[in-house]
């Protein structure tokens, strides 16, 4: 099978539909890397300062930069990981799950690899608003007579008040301003090409920079230091997973529209012109007998008269970008929840046309305050740009690792075959992180705390559900034996619907044991539900509902949803069995967790998964059941 075989095509889109979403993509897809000319070649070129800047050194940055774009984003994720996804759905979390699917019972590798892409991601989540937003601010100090005006308390304060800003709007939903996101960044994109374009001609001779032999000869000149400024260059590309995160929302085809006709062009010329505009100037102070110093070359480009409106226009390109990552925050943590790595969270819908638009506020707070933390400690976004690489790399070699399971079991390649195609992609992965790891002490530690606290976080709700899972599993009877004991005798009977939730239809619920052992009623009807989450991003409503008939008084019903979809379990349960809402409860068990040092997990974990239960979202929010037909039953269980 190969890679083209992975999904079955469709009709082929209208071209105007097309367009309309590479429209779209270019506002929400690419917000992140076309932001990433703000800082990447300054901070790049900074690392090899040391000593002075000369013209080898501003080629050999820019070659590596240009070289990062084609085979980073255009090979490895623009033409080739955009065709491993999960029924048109990418993204670490889909491709977990694909891969999954593939390796069948050895899905705990899959699993594990996508937990840890996961956990890397919110690193980059907290640093992306942070960093691109204060780099686009920092731009008024490049103003004329900016510098006297704008210290750093003043860019620092409007940094904050921007960040809050955009955080306290999510709860209200961005489908009012979001069609005005790719006409923002078309513009953008125009800009920052123009610019390079314009200043190509101050140096003609930087074209010179698209031989990889510049790169090259620059890292093996330059030594450790060039593995610092290999670094930096990575920041090139980061915001690359978006490419194949959004793809459920736009296509495959409108995202590599938009990046070749338009995102790609605008990048290249940006920076090579920004390498001309930085030779011209050296040049220029070689003449005179000055110094030549790194500048913010970014703004400095630009006519002094143009300078305000770029910065504005930089700023609204960074909110956007910084939109972007928050709702891919939101999306992964939905998709986490699904997959069980995360215990369930409030989510709420914020249109009422768009199913993928949702806000969840325990995300959205706990990102807010990441980000200003991120802002008040490292106050510049030179300083926070060291902290950035790290998340991305880590991630991308997740996603190579996963690609590759994809190639070997999903699409039967042969290993030879699968090993030569992700090799090359793994290798330059793991080069650009180890690349970034050296940049631990400067701030490269900050993502890697965060996702060392969200891999705690994962790793103990689901040791900790094992653990109740099992004890539900010892103290129930297969519901099969319950039925027919209690057809033998019959207890008290009531009208009605009695829905009660379980793991394991199999078994009795424990909430059902417990309203025999206290109430000794049972209801006319009972239907077992058991909500499972496949490894797929949605599933077609003839698949929804899978019922198996025990006897006159039990049902089993196993309903399925997509790990992109949000359960709604009455609504499902009348369309799919004709219940009465009105003439229905709902059982739930709850169970109450002790924490104990002799068994189960170390006590320090036990409260921590006794924390993170207490703070899930309540079931019957979460399967959108009505409070007031639910009745919850349980007891003690130690973990």
């Amino acid at each position: 099978m190969s890679a083209t075989d992975t999904v079955p095509e469709g009709p082929t889109p209208h071209p105007r539909s097309t367009l309309m979403l590479a429209i779209g993509a270019i506002g929400v897809v690419f917000g992140d890397i076309g932001t990433s000319p703000l800082y990447a070649f300054r901070e790049a070129l900074a690392q090899s300062a040391g000593d002075g800047i000369d013209a080898a050194e501003i080629l050999g940055v820019l070659s590596l930069a240009i070289w990062a774009l084609i085979l980073v984003v255009t090979l490895k994720y623009v033409l080739f990981l955009m065709r491993a996804d999960n029924q048109g759905e990418g993204g670490v979390l889909a491709l977990t799950a694909l891969a999954r699917r593939s390796l069948g019972t050895r899905a705990k590798v899959a699993l594990a690899l996508g937990a840890t892409g996961a956990a890397l991601f919110y690193g980059d989540a907290i640093i992306t608003p942070a960093l691109s937003v204060l780099s686009a601010v920092e731009g008024l100090k490049t103003i004329p007579g900016g510098a006297a005006l704008f210290g750093e308390p003043e860019i620092i304060g409007l940094t904050i008040s921007i960040l809050i800003g955009l955080f306290i709007i999510q709860g209200r939903g961005t489908a009012s301003v979001a069609r005005l996101f790719g006409p923002i960044c078309i513009l953008w994109f125009l800009a920052i090409g123009g610019l390079g374009l314009y200043h190509i001609l101050d140096a003609p001779s930087i074209l010179r920079a698209l031989s990889p032999s510049y790169g090259i000869s620059f890292l093996f000149s330059h030594g450790v230091i060039g593995l610092f400024v290999l670094g930096a260059v990575f920041l090139t590309v980061t915001g690359v997973e978006a490419l194949t995160a959004d793809m459920g929302h736009f296509g495959r085809l409108p995202i590599q529209l938009g990046w070749f006709v338009l995102v790609f062009p605008a990048l290249v010329f940006n920076y090579f012109g920004r390498g001309a505009f930085a030779l011209n100037a050296l040049e220029t102070a070689a003449a005179a007998g000055q110094p030549f110093a790194n500048q913010d070359w970014f703004f400095l480009m630009a006519p002094g008269v143009l300078r305000v409106p770029l910065v504005l226009l930089a700023t609204l390109a960074t909110i956007i970008a910084s939109q972007a990552v928050i709702t891919g925050a939101y999306s992964l943590t939905q998709q986490a929840i699904q997959l069980g790595l995360l215990p369930r969270l409030r989510i709420r819908q914020t249109s009422a046309d768009h199913s993928g638009q949702i806000y969840l506020p325990a995300i959205n707070w706990l990102l807010l305050i990441g980000v200003l933390v991120l802002v008040t400690q490292f106050r510049t976004s030179s300083s926070m740009a060291a902290a950035y690489g790290i998340a991305v790399t880590g991630t991308m070699v997740v996603t190579t690792c996963l690609a590759y399971i994809v190639v070997r079991h999903h699409w039967h390649w042969g290993r030879l075959p699968a090993v030569a195609l992700i090799a090359p992609f793994l290798l330059l992965d793991l080069i650009f992180f180890g690349a970034n790891i050296l940049r631990v002490i400067e701030g490269g530690w900050v993502p890697l705390v965060v996702a060392a606290v969200i891999g705690l976080l994962i790793v103990t709700w689901r040791r900790g559900k094992r653990i109740v899972g099992a004890f539900e599993a010892r103290q129930s009877i297969p519901l099969a034996d319950l039925a027919a004991a209690l057809a033998k005798r019959p207890p008290e009977r009531v009208e009605g619907t009695a829905v009660f939730l379980t793991a394991n239809p199999a078994n009795t619920p424990g909430a059902l044991l417990h309203n025999l052992k206290h109430n000794k009623v049972l209801h006319a009807r009972n239907l077992i539900v058991s909500v499972r989450t496949a490894d797929r991003p949605t599933i077609a409503p003839e698949e929804r509902a899978m019922v198996e008939r025990i006897d006159d008084s039990f049902t089993s019903v196993v309903l399925k949803y997509g790990f992109m979809e949000t359960p709604d379990v009455p609504h499902d349960l009348t369309m799919q069995l004709a219940i009465t809402p009105m003439k229905t409860s709902y059982f739930i068990g709850r169970n109450t967790l002790k924490a104990s040092a002799e068994e189960g997990m170390p006590l320090w974990q036990d409260r921590i998964f006794m924390f993170l239960q207490r703070n899930a979202s309540d079931p019957t929010d979460f399967l959108r059941i009505p409070p007031g037909k639910v009745l919850e039953l349980g007891e003690q269980v130690t973990v």
